[in-house]
């Protein structure tokens, strides 16, 4: 797994890595592959389910840390994107991922972004800050929320992690992006209000 990223890290798309090199990456014999996955699709929803523990530790960290409700959005997106550029190599293969040739692995990371989803409609349910809105609205306004966020990752990623002006306007970016949502919610009329 940790050479199949490596790749990824290095500008190789997932969907473009054979087995072989892979197993070369990792520096084991090719049939050594098959002891731990039946194919490259496997590899990736193992993948998956790492990149889902990252963004649960990262949804742990964000609770914790976010105590301001002013400060949500923007807190929010720093832990995102501190996140993102710690584990670079799991975010670039999600980005790939999303648009990737792999069927299983492309439903994997819809599943956890849906996972994403339902846990912020959850936690915005708890701090009662969307109440005007119907469960189904919330939870669209939530769908909208993760999928801006995933797409900022094609910019954060397009940047060196070093450039602190650039990941810095990528951030505002994204907050503004997630304070227009939020404002359009909050005037949402949901059928039947």
């Amino acid at each position: 797994m940790g050479a199949a990223l490596a790749l990824v890290g290095k500008g190789r798309h997932f969907a473009s890595l054979g087995i072989r090199e892979v197993t070369r990456q990792a520096g084991v014999v090719p049939t050594s592959f098959y002891r731990h996955f039946r194919n490259m699709d496997d590899l990736g929803l193992q993948l998956v389910d790492e990149l889902g523990l990252v963004l649960r530790r990262m949804m742990r960290e964000a609770r914790a840390n976010v105590l301001q409700s002013d400060k949500l959005i923007e807190e929010s997106v720093a832990i995102f994107v501190a996140h993102a550029q710690t584990n670079r190599n799991f975010f670039m293969f999600m980005a790939q991922g999303l648009a990737g040739e792999s069927r299983a692995v492309q439903e994997g990371i819809r599943s956890e972004m849906r996972f994403f989803a339902s846990e912020l409609a959850n936690d915005l349910r708890r701090l009662r800050l969307m109440d005007h809105l119907s469960d189904a609205d919330l939870d669209l306004t939530c769908d909208l929320v993760v999928r801006t966020v995933a797409f900022s990752l094609t910019d954060l990623l397009s940047v060196s992690p070093d450039d602190d002006y650039q990941v810095g306007q990528i951030r505002k970016r994204t907050s503004r992006f997630l304070q227009m949502i939020f404002v359009g919610a909050g005037h949402w009329q949901s059928d039947g209000a």
